[in-house]
């Protein structure tokens, strides 16, 4: 029995919303980072060290580099 795919549309949302993602869940996150400064996903380094799943199905999770508030880069993951 195929089982629901209940992850994936919330990481489409988020790479969508990331911002109000953030603002929501994680306040003071959002403050410290630099929104008129870029930020980019980074799903492909983090799945090249994600061990290989039992399942056969991989799910891994958002991860994003930004900037910060007075400079620097930090790189916070969500679910």
């Amino acid at each position: 029995m195929a089982q629901d795919d209940y992850d994936s549309p919330w990481k489409e949302a988020i790479e969508e919303m990331l911002p109000d993602f953030m603002a929501f869940y994680f306040p003071d996150a959002w403050q410290s980072i630099d929104w008129t400064k870029s930020h980019r996903f980074l799903d492909q380094e983090l799945r090249k060290i994600v061990p290989e799943s039992n399942t056969g199905q991989r799910v891994v999770d958002k991860l994003v580099e930004v900037a910060l508030v007075g400079g620097g880069a930090t790189v916070p993951s969500t679910a």
